[in-house]
């Protein structure tokens, strides 16, 4: 599977979460996968895409020119798509994706999960969607959206367009089950638990 995996690259975070993008990396490599990402090669962008290639994954980056211009490009990407700015970018992330993962991060992060969550919701794909929060970072906007749900605001399948999970091994399990292309190791089967 081509899997897009939103994330941080801000440079302030605490060590864990690049620690979390390189498991990420490495376990979507293990398992044969192709990573698209956001082309930055700093923070947890970079982590990811420099462990899914030491593990021998194909990976693609899409970036827009700006971030080219301040030098943030990870130039190492198997292929590096440049795009006029970052609507683009994102259209073409979604495009080239067969699923998505969405790991901490900030205002970027939360943008690009909206939007696949979103159309995810009204029907528009059925590419599936994976939070992976082994930390809690996410609770709050989850009880936010709860809250919207409760009062009327979200379709009734806004839970069932998304995965919650803590684990790096729950995450791929569930992309991989919903995509079909169940590949989890025997230890990993039935662990995984949808949100």
């Amino acid at each position: 599977m081509f899997i897009c995996v939103f994330l941080a690259s801000s440079q302030k975070i605490d060590q864990k979460y690049l620690a979390l993008a390189e498991e990420v990396g490495t376990e979507l490599a293990r398992r044969g996968h192709t990573l698209v990402s956001g082309g930055a090669k700093v923070s947890c962008m970079g982590a990811v895409a420099r462990a899914a290639r030491a593990g021998g994954a194909r990976t693609v980056g899409v970036i827009p020119q700006a971030l080219v211009d301040i030098e943030v490009a990870d130039r190492d990407s198997d292929e590096l798509v440049v795009t006029t700015d970052m609507r683009e970018r994102k259209g073409v992330m979604d495009a080239r994706s067969d699923a998505f993962l969405v790991l901490p991060g900030g205002i970027g992060t939360l943008e690009e999960l909206f939007e696949i969550w979103t159309t995810r919701t009204l029907g528009l794909h059925d590419k599936p969607l994976v939070l992976l929060d082994p930390w809690g970072l996410y609770a709050p906007l989850r009880e936010l959206v709860e809250g919207m749900h409760e009062a009327g605001f979200t379709r009734p399948n806004v839970f069932d367009a998304i995965s919650w999970t803590t684990t790096v091994g729950e995450a791929f399990q569930l992309l991989e089950k919903t995509a079909g292309h169940l590949t989890p190791s025997p230890e990993e089967l039935g662990e995984a638990t949808a949100g």
